[in-house]
This record gives C-alpha cells, sequence and structure tokens, in this order.
C-alpha cells in the first residue's frame, strides 16, 4: 500500500458527517420560518392568534431535533489490526 491510499480506517472517518455551524444555523432558522408560516396560515384560517407561537416553538424543537440527530452519531468501534 503506498502512502497516497487511503486506509480502511480513513475510509471509515471520512463518512462521519463534519461539524458544520452554518448547516446548524439553517436547520433551526428553516425550522422556525417553515413552522412559523404554517401557524401564521392557520390562524388566518381558523382566526386564531396563537398558532403562530405553536409553530415556531415547533419548528425551533424539530430544528434542534435535526441538528441532534445529524451530528450526535457515534462511530462503529474499530476492530484491533492483527
Amino acid at each position: 500500500m503506498t502512502p497516497q491510499e487511503p486506509t480502511s480506517d480513513d475510509a471509515k472517518t471520512s463518512e462521519a458527517p463534519l461539524a458544520d455551524p452554518w448547516r446548524s444555523f439553517s436547520y433551526l432558522v428553516s425550522g422556525v420560518l417553515a413552522y412559523g408560516l404554517l401557524g401564521w396560515l392557520a390562524d388566518r384560517w381558523l382566526g386564531t392568534t396563537f398558532l403562530v407561537a405553536i409553530g415556531i416553538l415547533v419548528g425551533a424543537g424539530l430544528g434542534l431535533y435535526m441538528t441532534f440527530a445529524r451530528y450526535n452519531r457515534i462511530a462503529p468501534p474499530s476492530t484491533p489490526k492483527t
């Protein structure tokens, strides 16, 4: 094996998601905007005033969940070399 070829351990680590703060930020912002818009539309349709706040909170929660689910993956244990 030449030094330029990646080893099997390098290939495994390259599959892990990189910590990108802009992606995390976009998950949070897009969740708040999308579900806030849905809450606003439901408020207009039903004549209420509280669904936009619920939509914003649900969107923030789902954005946090997506960020946590993406970056909390545990790498599989490596096998010892013999």
